[in-house]
């Protein structure tokens, strides 16, 4: 059992899913220990006190997100949107992590010549309990994604398989005419000669950052909560903003605001006094040469480029977003 006031934080619990989640964390500074070795299902972050850290499957952490059991958890968006009926209630998806990407799709044989969208599935499936009194058959793991996805696209004359194994080999095997699973290169589709549907991409799923709406949320899960999104918030501004120096001129002073203002800059230490003196600006990574630019022509010496490790600012969007869902 978790400490009363402890956050519980749920990350997976093997393969590369656990190393992407570990690295993620350490890149905001925030390592993952388990308590008594690789086989604890136990741990902690360094660092910040307050926090048990559980490992366990990613449909389990889907699950303990729904129920309260667990404040925060890393698992994929397919599975949150397919066990939790009610996701936008349960959790809020603070942020994607760029890890553990995979699409949802709606594949068919590849013989099926003229089937190439939903609409012409729906003709399929009409043809086949006319011509042989059955009905379409789907094969998947993603029952509720592909119940709202097809009853979005009117397609209802159809009969789910539930898939226990490899998905794709269904319809060879013959249990199966079609097939609703994920893919990430869609090779393994092809290897089985079936094709996506032009209309078939259900969802775009990659790991999230995930918080409960139903767990307890005292203040000391929150004074925890706002240690760790602080860094993780730190870390990514940091990956998407570059520092700036350039030497200001000594014959003349120079809009910095206007330059800022232009390039989408901030001024973390204010517009330097007197000629001579060094600016300092923060800037999207994108905007870095368009601003550096603009400094040299505007009669800035040199301009260096710097990457930073970490940007605290005194707001925390993800934070801010979590509070106002909690209410």
């Amino acid at each position: 059992m978790a400490e009363p006031d402890s956050l519980v934080l749920a990350v997976p619990s093997k393969g590369r899913l656990q190393e992407n989640a570990a690295a993620f964390f350490a890149r905001a500074g925030l390592k993952l220990a388990q308590n008594t070795g690789a086989r604890d299902y136990r741990g902690k972050l360094v660092g910040v006190p307050g926090v048990e850290v559980r490992y366990l499957s990613a449909s389990e952490i889907a699950a303990q997100l729904a129920s309260g059991a667990a404040h925060l958890g890393i698992t994929g968006e397919d599975l949150i949107r397919e066990s939790l009926p009610d996701a936008r209630g349960q959790v809020e998806l603070l942020t994607p992590l760029g890890f553990g990407q995979a699409t949802v799709v709606v594949a068919v044989p590849q013989a099926w010549i003229d089937v190439r969208a939903m609409s012409d599935l729906d003709e399929v499936a009409a043809e086949m309990r006319v011509r042989h009194g059955q009905r379409l058959r789907i094969a998947t793991k993603y029952i509720n994604l592909t119940r709202r996805f097809f009853a979005e696209h009117g397609v209802a004359d159809y009969r789910i398989v539930e898939s226990l194994g490899a998905t794709e080999g269904a319809p060879a095997a013959g249990s199966a005419e079609i097939i609703v699973d994920i893919t990430t290169t869609g090779a393994t589709l092809a290897a089985n000669a079936l094709k996506i549907l032009e209309d078939g991409i259900i969802l775009r799923s990659e790991a999230n950052l995930v918080a409960s709406l139903n767990a307890p949320w005292g203040e000391p899960q929150r004074r925890a909560l706002r240690a760790v999104l602080g860094r993780i918030q730190a870390e990514e501004r940091a990956r998407t903003t570059r520092e700036v120096r350039a030497a200001m001129p000594d014959d003349g002073d120079i809009d910095l605001a206007g330059i800022a203002a232009l390039h989408d800059a901030a001024l973390p230490y204010g517009a330097p006094e007197g000629r001579g003196g060094e600016m300092v600006l923060h800037c999207p990574v994108d905007a870095v040469f368009d601003l550096a630019d603009a400094l040299v022509k505007a009669g800035a010496g040199a301009v260096n480029v710097r990457k930073i490790d970490y940007a605290f600012t005194p707001d925390n969007p993800l934070m801010d977003r979590l509070l106002s869902r909690l209410g």
